[in-house]
């Protein structure tokens, strides 16, 4: 056997080492800096622990705190760690289950002796938390046999960890994490890697945020667990910026902005649906009747297709295997009789409430005979959708069970993929300037494990894709450029539009998909220029996603201060004194003859009191008028924000105001 391994980095020089070396070997050799930057290793792209041994030749790339996206999954991992090890330090007998890192920090489940635990708690733990960081623990890897490591969680009397060990494959080789030296040592059971000491964690770069419940392994048939999140960086100015924007985040939470402005409520009698007040629904069809004209404009053919289909339906599209429990089903035909009550007629007579719409589509593209003449075809549709979503899952408007897609499905033929990807670009480009989102990226999901097609129609639908997006000139590094291996539909690849708010938040809204399978499960076809029968190509996609997801994000991007053309009231006439009531009825009117929706407030307050209530319901223009204005002709103009007032003639006022109400499309 060679004792010698050959070693390449990234520069392309190689280095020959003895086994048994590791990657923190190899960044001591080079330098005492790196040796210091130093925090992990990628071996042949894996990310791996700095001091776990190399297994044979290989590439390597050192990983330190600049790789930032890598720096945070392994701080992240260890805090997880670390938390867990204080728990079971002031909590002795409790149980560990699982403990892994999130996008902005990291948590771990429990099962707590005595009772669960609460938001009281987390002062002590953060406490207990910081002496392990100070201790500056080593976390060692060790491979353990399955039967030894169920016997050691048995002993310790830690059943969920040995429930899961039991379980996990034969041949998967089991990994602990030991925290410190000797039998002391905590230990977990972990696949790594892991930071190589917990003093490579800074101490104030942590918070322990919030306390919740979670059943063990997501099933509420299984134990109740005390879950324990916390946030997790690199530095504690890292954290602080965190900090500062969960606080703008809570101040722009569209449930709170929502009340503020009367735009909605939801209520338990309608569980993930939503209450449209008026003001709410001015706002919704400013936006719906904006994506209709860019879709009209587009070429885009509105349809309307039915809320409640056959199974078998879903059945045929592959949608009834993959979506069947989060679907809502009712029977077909349910006989009432007087003595036994409802009698379903058979799995067979099912119907259900669509989770989505393209079948329905195919349906309509079936009616009659499409020639290659007719193609692209562009069927637009806000259906109305419902998916049985878990109630944990549910948020505000942002997560919802009955929600309004703004869906659309091309079907063209091969040789105009290309140009109809690269259109629906420019019109999300469009759309989201528009809207006030200056910047979003692009991603490309590709090809899951669990798919339908051939290999060789995958490749062709990727590289289509990538086609399209590179002539459309946004497959640079500015539109954040990436691919995601595993994470496509179970039909087709996807490209994701990644939007970024105005506190830097990322939300993913609009997608478009390149679709071989479903025209084909369907039987869609076309009669070419040879007078053959054709599969068309069907591009599903969205720009918004949902009208309730994407008004949510709208209400938290803007704070409720949406551009004039949106807002729900444009302006409001508050008077100063009774006295010019009737010059603000004249005001309303000649507002109102302009296009604009505004409201009076007349009420026999102070304006001091006005001026609040309507700033705190984001009212975009006030116009204050008193019994000079009435007599001059005039308003007062307070635009929402600025503490300054514009006197104008009542001509000029109306004049600006409608200028600035249109929407950017008129």
């Amino acid at each position: 056997m060679n004792d010698m391994l050959s070693i390449t980095l990234p520069d392309g020089s190689v280095r020959a080492v003895p086994l048994g070396t590791t990657p923190a070997d190899i960044a001591a050799a080079i330098g005492p800096g790196l040796a210091k930057a130093a925090i992990a290793a990628r071996v042949d792209g894996e990310l791996r622990d700095i001091t776990r041994p190399f297994e044979g030749d290989a590439n390597l790339a050192l990983v330190t705190s600049r790789d930032e996206a890598d720096a945070l999954e392994l701080a992240r991992h260890d805090y997880a760690h670390v938390l867990a090890e204080a728990v079971q330090s002031l909590f002795p007998g409790t149980q560990i289950t699982f403990g892994p890192s999130t996008d902005d920090g990291f948590y771990y489940d429990f099962a707590p002796k005595d009772r669960p635990f609460t938001d009281e708690d987390l002062p002590a733990i953060e406490a207990e938390m910081r002496k392990i960081i100070a201790r500056d623990e080593p976390l060692l890897r060790e491979v353990w046999s399955r039967a030894d490591l169920i016997a050691r969680w048995q002993k310790q009397g830690e059943s969920f960890k040995a429930e899961w060990a039991a379980e996990l494959p034969e041949g998967e080789e089991l990994t602990v994490y030991r925290a410190g030296k000797g039998e002391d040592a905590w230990l977990d059971m972990c696949r790594g890697p892991h930071l190589a000491s917990t003093g490579k964690l800074d101490p104030q770069a942590f918070k322990l945020t919030r306390v919740s419940g979670a059943y063990w392994r997501g099933d509420q048939k299984n134990a109740m667990l005390s879950r324990i999140y916390g946030t997790g960086w690199l530095n504690k100015k890292q954290l602080d910026a965190h900090l500062v924007r969960i606080e703008e985040a809570a101040k722009r939470d569209h449930r709170k902005i929502g009340q503020e402005m009367d735009l909605f409520h939801l209520q338990s009698e309608a569980q993930g649906s939503v209450f449209w007040h008026p003001k709410g629904y001015l706002l919704w069809r400013q936006l719906e009747a904006y994506m209709r004209r860019r879709l009209d404009a587009a070429g885009y053919q509105e349809v309307k297709t039915p809320q409640l289909m056959d199974a078998r339906q879903w059945e045929a599209s592959g949608h009834w295997g993959k979506y069947r429990e989060n679907m809502f089903v009712v029977p077909d035909e349910v006989p009432n009789t007087e003595d036994e009550g409802p009698v379903l007629t058979g799995e067979g007579d099912l119907m259900a409430l669509k989770p989505m719409n393209c079948p329905a589509h195919v349906l309509i593209f079936r009616q009659g005979i499409k020639s290659y003449r007719d193609l692209p075809l562009r069927l637009a549709e806000f259906g109305c959708c419902h998916r049985n979503e878990p109630h944990g899952a549910l948020h505000g408007i942002m997560r919802v069970r009955q929600f309004t897609q703004d869906d659309a499905h091309i079907f063209c033929r091969e040789d105009q993929i290309v140009d109809e990807v690269r259109l629906f670009c420019d019109l999300l480009d469009l759309v989201y300037k528009d809207l006030g989102f200056e910047n979003y990226a692009i991603k490309l999901a590709l090809r899951p494990e669990k798919r339908f097609g051939t290999e060789e129609m995958w490749d062709k639908a990727e590289a289509n894709l990538r086609d399209a997006v590179a002539q459309a000139g946004r497959a640079g590094p500015e539109y954040g450029w990436e691919e995601l291996p595993g994470e496509g539909a179970f039909y087709s690849p996807k490209l994701e539009f990644h939007l970024t708010d105005a506190i830097g938040r990322t939300w993913q809204c609009g997608t478009i998909q390149l679709d071989y399978v479903l025209p084909e499960r369907l039987d869609a076809s076309y009669v070419g220029a040879d007078g053959e029968r054709h599969r068309p190509v069907m591009l599903h996609r969205a720009i918004l996603g949902t009208f309730e997801r994407f008004l949510g994000i709208l209400i938290e991007h803007h704070a409720g201060r949406f551009p004039m053309w949106l807002a729900p009231v444009q302006a409001v006439v508050a008077t100063i004194v009774s006295d010019a009531d009737d010059y603000a009825q004249e005001v309303v009117a000649a507002l109102s003859a302009a296009g604009l929706r505004v409201e009076t407030d007349l009420r026999n307050e102070k304006i001091n009191y006005k001026v609040r209530e309507h700033s705190l319901a984001k009212v975009p223009n006030l116009l204050v008028v008193g019994k000079r204005e009435a007599e001059e002709g005039t308003v007062a103009l307070r635009r929402l924000g600025s503490d300054r007032q514009e006197m104008l003639s009542l001509a000029d006022a109306v004049a600006m105001l409608a200028k600035s109400a249109l929407a950017p499309d008129l």
